[in-house]
């Protein structure tokens, strides 16, 4: 591996990170609040070490071409040192003043978690809550040009398996540059969120509160700047903007590029978003009666939160507008279903993802046809495209990997004396990077009775969850390190 080059990366990118601290530095001046030197100093330290270390590792005349392992490495402990340096304005204002509570908070924004141990966010000034869901929504469009433009490079799931993602006449890269693609991918992102913060502004929102939703929202995150979440508006046109936002932003974002560009035919012909878009619907219908037999009198009411939470848990956005830990164990249990299925490939969402499950039950359906006839030639196709079976092989290498490291998290969790609902559902919501779960991590709570081991235990699912699996645990393989 090349060193001077990785650190130089790095180096850059803290300086970045730091100046992006500049914006909530400047909602601190507006509001006149104490906040505002834990950023100058965040702002410092982030960008004064990145700009040392780019410095002194700066590349020479002779271009270097970076490798696959350097490329990992550079992704992961990106998103580590990430966590770590953005935690500065939570630790040097007061807000969380311990190091693992920082880092939880930080690692769960750039993530797109959502899981919080704050008790008390509206008692937080503005520019700290600001930065909350910047982290989210710098993070979001952070996992979405790591998907689409930067994995497949790196062979995570195959390039072959970028273009199982894009059925149907897209099958190559955006752009023929990362680059290009980055600006056009950034071009999205911006354009959507500029959309629902104006439509947010109009259900009544102030201009803070519409920023940091739709930000979080985009993100597929969940932070919120009320204690009660979504449930503090009780606004039925402010539920059904976020959920079409959650529900675009858990779609590839492609697609959304596809159809600025006027090529409609793209959307909806494409396999993974009807499974995801008919995985809300069923999962909406199952929920709204079960609520409509056990919980509301009025159907209307009773669909009103289950297309809420369906859309908000399957896209792993985890905002709430009801402590569903108080609903009948059968919507519990289809909501825990989402934790695990996430959102489509390319999008901000978390999970599994829709085109992994689908293929898993396509190439399912093909072993139990072959039994039946040992002769025939079939293929797994998503589309009109058949599927390679290295890419088969790579979603269910993934598929196992992810479950687990599931089941291996919920045991470390039990083992620090948790029961088995907590240890359990918060696994699932940080490896899905869903943030709410059940248990001692409901949605009326927070993660602050998690005890400080726990609290890494998660940190790590939610990295790893967030990061594809494959990115971290390469990592860990004696053979990475070897020349």
């Amino acid at each position: 591996m090349k060193a001077r080059p990785i650190l130089y990366t790095l180096g850059a990118f803290l300086f970045i990170l730091g100046l992006t601290m500049l914006i909530p530095l400047a909602c601190s001046l507006y509001y006149g609040e104490a906040d505002a030197w834990s950023f100058i100093l965040s702002v410092g330290i982030t960008s004064g070490t990145g700009g040392a270390l780019s410095f002194a590792c700066r590349p020479g005349e002779k271009k270097t071409v970076l490798g696959h392992r350097d490329g990992f490495l550079i992704v992961s402990a990106g998103w580590i040192l990430a966590a770590f340096f953005g935690g500065f304005p939570y630790m040097i204002h007061g807000a969380l003043p311990a190091l693992t509570d920082a880092y939880f908070e930080t690692m769960s924004g750039f993530t797109t978690t959502g899981a919080t141990v704050i008790n008390k966010i509206e008692a937080l000034p503005h520019g700290i809550i600001l930065w909350r869901s910047l982290t989210q929504w710098l993070g979001g469009m952070g996992i979405i040009l790591l998907s689409v433009a930067i994995l497949p490079f790196l062979g995570v799931g195959g390039r072959q398996l970028f273009r199982a993602e894009l059925p149907g006449p897209v099958k190559e890269k955006l752009a023929p540059r990362i680059v290009e693609t980055a600006r056009s991918l950034w071009i999205v992102y911006v354009i959507i969120t500029v959309a629902g913060f104006i439509l947010l502004l109009f259900g009544g929102m102030s201009a803070f509160d519409a920023v940091n939703h739709i930000f979080c929202a985009m993100a597929t995150g969940g932070f919120s700047t009320k204690d009660s979440s979504v449930a503090w508006f009780n606004s039925a046109y402010i539920e059904g903007v976020l959920v079409a936002f959650m529900l675009i932003a858990g779609m590839n974002f492609t697609l959304h590029y596809q159809i600025l560009t006027g090529n409609l035919k793209t959307f909806y012909k494409d396999g993974e978003l009807r499974f995801f878009l008919g995985t809300v619907l069923i999962a909406t219908f199952l929920i709204t009666v079960d609520l409509r037999l056990h919980v509301f009198s009025e159907i209307g009411k009773a669909f009103r939160y289950a297309l809420f939470q369906a859309s908000s848990i399957i896209t792993t956005t985890g905002f709430v507008t009801d402590n569903f830990a108080k609903w009948p164990a059968f919507s519990q249990i289809i909501l825990v279903l989402l934790m695990f299925i996430g959102g489509s490939a390319g999008s901000t969402g978390g999970g599994i993802k829709c085109v992994r499950l689908l293929l898993i039950i396509k190439h399912g359906y093909q072993e139990l046809y072959r039994l039946i006839h040992p002769h025939a030639v079939t293929q797994v196709k998503l589309g009109q495209q058949s599927v390679p079976a290295d890419v088969l092989k790579s979603i269910w290498g993934f598929f196992a990997l992810y479950i687990g490291a599931f089941v291996l998290a919920t045991i470390l969790m039990a083992s620090l004396g948790l029961d088995i609902i907590t240890s359990f559902s918060s696994v699932a919501a940080t490896l899905g990077n869903v943030g709410p779960g059940l248990g001692l991590v409901h949605p009326a709570s927070t993660y602050s009775e998690i005890p400080a081991a726990g609290k890494w235990i998660l940190s790590f699912c939610m990295l790893i969850g967030r990061l594809e699996i494959y990115t971290i645990l390469v990592l860990l393989i004696p053979e990475f390190w070897k020349k």
